[in-house]
């Protein structure tokens, strides 16, 4: 059984995810196995917050050169969680 902060990695603080806050969406990296009810679940749990939708995303992994042999670093997960009104995470 996963625990919430099995789930959820981390909380992204990147541009894009700054830029979304105001609309009250925040992004996560997560575990790659997890399923939207889950995430949601877990935000739910951790933050004390309601969640609206989530959307998620599996983005592939870069091509990584050391020296003279090449590989890629690992796929990972993305969800997008839009709060309801209300609601917000404080990221400070």
């Amino acid at each position: 059984m996963q625990t919430s902060y099995d789930i959820i990695h981390t909380l992204i603080r990147t541009e894009k995810g700054t830029r979304l806050e105001p609309a009250g969406q925040y992004l996560f990296e997560v575990a790659k196995v997890a399923n939207k009810l889950q995430i949601r679940k877990a935000v739910e749990e951790i933050y004390n917050v309601k969640v609206a939708a989530v959307n998620t995303q599996v983005i592939p992994g870069k091509r990584k050169r050391v020296r003279k042999e090449f590989g890629y670093a690992p796929d990972w997960k993305k969800a997008i969680v839009t709060l309801r009104s209300g609601s917000k995470i404080d990221v400070t």
